[in-house]
């Protein structure tokens, strides 16, 4: 098994879309790229944590390859607005990749630039190492408890 970890807006909607993908063996909504190595919703809305909501995906490479996941992740959002989707606003809604490793990273770049080509160089999403990922526990609970 692989990870993606991918911010594309607010993470319920695409966690959605994303696990009902063959191959996809798990998802799990979060928060990455920020300060610290942990925090809650309500300090992910102040902006001031650095942190994305994010999808974590568990999957497995023999079915589905991570150049696949990219792609979907570009289907699965508007890649060309800065900081928000629909009608969520705020840095922790940005479009962003965070890489694994190496391999990751290339592939990311690779789509991205084709991506940006055909929009006329109008994507603003970042690619970034995995840093300080951790588990939306609060919001996570909630969701199970509803459903």
């Amino acid at each position: 098994m692989e990870i993606a970890i991918l911010a594309l807006g607010c993470f319920w909607g695409p966690e959605i879309k994303f696990s009902k993908i063959e191959g996809i063996k798990k998802t799990e909504v979060g928060y990455c790229g920020g300060n610290n190595s942990n925090t809650s919703y309500k300090e992910v809305c102040t902006g001031t944590t650095n942190h994305a909501e994010v999808v974590k995906l568990e999957f497995d490479p023999k079915i589905i390859s991570y150049e696949n996941i990219i792609k979907k992740f570009f289907e699965f959002h508007d890649p060309t607005t800065l900081n928000s989707q629909g009608p969520d606003y705020g840095t922790q809604y940005r479009s962003e990749i965070f890489y694994e490793n190496e391999n990751q990273k290339e592939i990311a770049k690779k789509i991205l630039n084709n991506i940006n080509e055909k929009l006329s160089g109008k994507v603003v999403t970042r690619i970034s190492s995995i840093h300080n990922y951790c588990k939306a526990e609060e919001y996570h609970q909630k969701y199970l408890e509803k459903n």
